[in-house]
């Protein structure tokens, strides 16, 4: 794996993105921002599940007197996602928000673009460039034959420029497109030519399961090769699905971890209890948990312990018994099937009290 590059440091609000900042996850409401309660509902489950920054459309005027109301309730930075309107980004950045997703070059001429890097600069907020494969302009598209990941990249580079003339320099960029690839290769020929810190993610790529694979095949070629300083996961769903998956990805590189890992046996022909709707229910009864340590879900309690040795907690079932273990070793046994769940979430209720007590570490 390749040490992640050394980009720019900036701050958004409170949390350090680039430089020696971890990476970070972020997320985007799919609420109308204009309705502050479910904005900052949803902004609140976001950052319960482990979002560290969180992204609003900003479509008109009320959406972006909207975020005073909920900036002041939200526990993350938040960020106003604007198109093409500099006086939305002027309203958001009145009403306190920590950063500003938006392409200088779409929002009118230079004393637009001055007055918004004005503003910006005096309250110390960062922008990101955002450039998908859909937005590229036509001449970029003319001349590169296409949205490819070079013209993407030129794309980016142009509204960079707009900014760096005027001395900006707190700036992230994103290029997004649906094709793997394309992203992948996108990434990595601008992480060659700047060291502005890079948002990461495979847009539009599509609903849980699909979008999740898409989106750890991309993120992953880019973060073992030291690409990246945030990423969000863009699903067709919930956006707090997006969290679990974001950890779930850089827990498999080792760059981080949030919450305990479920590992479990893929089931075969020895399988003698209903074991994927007991690991399901486990891993959904955990979801919150935001201790790190290792669950193990197994179904042969012959070799399951064995196999899950590293495993802080684990089950493994036979028929009708199931063995409690600690890192391998048998510390209970439970009769009858149907007491499989409720006893062994009794088990790790006790082993959580007993973490917390002696300290146990969060992420």
């Amino acid at each position: 794996m390749h040490t992640r590059k050394k980009t720019r440091a900036l701050r958004v609000g409170a949390v350090g993105v680039g430089g020696d900042n971890p990476v970070r996850v972020q997320s985007m409401t799919n609420v109308d921002t204009r309705d502050v309660f479910a904005a900052t509902a949803q902004v609140r489950e976001l950052a319960k599940a482990g979002c560290e920054i969180v992204r609003l459309a900003v479509s008109d005027e009320a959406a972006a007197k909207a975020l005073a109301a909920i900036r002041a309730k939200s526990p993350v930075p938040l960020i106003a996602d604007i198109h093409f309107d500099y006086r939305l980004a002027l309203l958001a950045l009145e009403a306190g928000v920590d950063g500003l997703r938006i392409n200088p070059g779409n929002i009118g001429g230079a004393e637009k673009v001055d007055a918004v890097v004005r503003a910006a600069a005096e309250r110390g907020v960062p922008m990101r460039i955002g450039v998908n494969s859909g937005s590229v302009e036509k001449d970029l598209l003319a001349r590169f034959g296409g949205p490819t990941p070079a013209a993407m990249v030129e794309s980016a580079l142009g509204h960079v420029a707009l900014l760096e003339r005027r001395h900006f320099h707190d700036i992230k960029i994103s290029l997004k497109s649906s094709s793997v690839r394309d992203t992948i290769e996108a990434y990595t020929l601008l992480s060659g030519r700047v060291d502005y810190p890079l948002h990461i993610g495979v847009t539009e790529a599509g609903t849980l399961l699909p979008g999740a694979v898409k989106s750890a095949v991309g993120l992953g070629v880019l973060l073992y090769n030291g690409i990246g300083d945030t990423l969000r996961v863009s699903l067709t769903h919930d956006p707090v699905a997006e969290i679990g998956v974001a950890y779930d990805i850089l827990r498999a590189l080792g760059l981080r971890e949030r919450g305990p890992e479920v590992i479990s046996c893929p089931t075969c022909g020895r399988t003698e209890i209903g074991l994927i709707a007991l690991a399901e229910e486990v891993q959904k009864r955990l979801r919150d948990v935001p201790e790190v340590f290792k669950v193990a879900v197994m179904g042969c309690v012959v070799n399951g312990p064995g196999e899950a040795r590293e495993a802080d907690i684990g089950i493994a079932g036979g028929r009708g018994l199931g063995i409690v273990f600690r890192k391998g070793e048998v510390v209970r046994k439970i009769r009858g099937e149907e007491n499989l769940l409720p006893e062994f979430m009794n088990e790790l209720d006790k082993f959580l009290q007993e973490r917390r007590a002696s300290g146990g570490r969060k992420e």
